[in-house]
């Protein structure tokens, strides 16, 4: 149970905050063992529940939120700032009013005796276990400053490539949709004007069959319209609410590395994060099995999260990642199970991991530069195709009248 207090610290300061306990008089235990004295607690209201999660839901923090807070945190902390004022500093300068109050809590929560780490685990739906962990090895070694901005550097890289890479597929979306939206319009609006004239000669002309499809599509199109946009519609957010399921999502993600031309973007753009952020790991001093799990769960994609776990489970019992890496030569390139056995030989692990993750890097925004030059011949043979035989359906019959007039 949540509850919201108002204490006193020895110095006579009030202190505002949220905290957990069983009851009140846990509650008040607590902030007593904290050198506070209580002066009201009351349950959390549902109604600052609600308004948590409406916020949550509207008002989600995002990569480039997450990394100027990093930046700015890493700068305060350089200029020798007390935790609890850097974070009250950066809440004013937040303008996410979910961020403001997750940082809010965060605060109460050092204040409480709490560690930064500790208050940031709190939030996982907002932190990953990246960060939590980077964080948790900086307060360790005493270089929390160069943990934090670790972290900066890794949000900032990773928001990059996946913003480049999802620009890039942009393009060919917006031109599928485009046309799809036309052919739609044309077989709803335009088509029926069109073979009015044709249907208008009843039985004294022999349409082609497929002159014939098209007018019956275009006939229940025009007539039907409202409920053909209901079914696409419907469809594709079948689709999308399927996806986000755990079973939609696991065959999403195994789609996704064996897509023509795509799937070679996302394998690169993997096995790049999955170098990165065991490269941060690792110089921060995070043990390598532990590494593993984490980099496992931020990686996004379920089919290399299984090969990350079983990498932790083989180094566990005393083997290298190498060996699991190299039994999945279609989700890890050669080159890279290769590099990460010399890495390991060396004892240069993290070096060379920094090395795949700048190549594959470069590799997946090359790709995705070049994607639109890439796809765009194919759009046009596509697009070319359905437009001429839908002009042939149409147009022909219409001469072959004409002649016979």
């Amino acid at each position: 149970m949540k509850f919201v207090f108002r204490a006193k610290n020895k110095n006579g300061e009030i202190k505002e905050g949220v905290i957990d306990a069983i009851n009140t008089e846990v509650a008040v235990d607590l902030l007593q063992k904290n050198d506070l004295f209580p002066l009201s607690i009351k349950t959390e209201r549902e109604t600052d529940s609600l308004e948590k999660a409406f916020l949550q839901y509207f008002d989600r923090v995002d990569s480039k939120e997450l990394m100027i807070f990093f930046r700015q945190l890493s700068i305060l902390i350089e200029a020798k700032v007390p935790i609890i004022a850097a974070l009250t500093a950066i809440k004013d300068q937040v303008e996410n009013k979910y961020f403001q109050k997750i940082i809010d809590e965060m605060v109460g929560d050092i204040q409480d005796g709490m560690a930064l780490s500790d208050a940031l685990a709190k939030h996982k739906n907002v932190f990953s276990n990246l960060s939590i962990n980077i964080v948790k090895a900086g307060e360790l070694s005493g270089n929390l400053k160069r943990s934090v901005e670790y972290i900066a550097d890794n949000i900032e890289s990773n928001y990059e490539l996946t913003s480049k890479v999802k620009s890039a597929m942009m393009y060919p979306m917006v031109v599928l949709i485009v046309f799809f939206v036309i052919a739609f319009l044309i077989m709803t609006l335009v088509l029926p004007k069109l073979t009015g004239m044709i249907k208008g000669l009843g039985d004294n002309v022999q349409l082609p069959i497929y002159t014939r499809i098209v007018i019956g599509i275009s006939d229940f199109m025009h007539q039907y319209w409202w409920a053909v946009g209901f079914v696409i519609i419907s469809f594709i957010i079948g689709i999308l609410y399927y996806i986000n399921t755990e079973d939609g999502s696991k065959e999403w993600d195994q789609m996704k590395i064996k897509l023509p031309i795509f799937g070679r973007i996302y394998k690169y753009l993997y096995v790049s994060r999955f170098a990165d952020n065991l490269a941060v790991l690792l110089t921060g001093g995070i043990p390598i099995i532990q590494s593993l799990n984490i980099v496992s769960s931020v990686v996004d994609n379920v089919v290399y999260e299984d090969i990350f776990l079983k990498a932790a489970d083989e180094v566990r019992v005393g083997g290298t990642m190498s060996v699991v890496l190299q039994k999945y030569p279609e989700q890890i390139p050669s080159i890279v199970s290769q590099m990460v056995r010399v890495g390991e030989e060396s004892g240069q692990i993290d070096l060379v991991l920094q090395h795949i993750a700048r190549f594959y890097t470069k590799e997946a925004l090359d790709m995705a530069k070049n994607l639109s030059t890439l796809i765009e011949p194919l759009l046009m043979v596509v697009i070319g195709v359905a437009v001429g035989c839908l002009s042939f359906a149409v147009i022909m019959p219409i001469y072959n009248i004409a002649g016979q007039l």
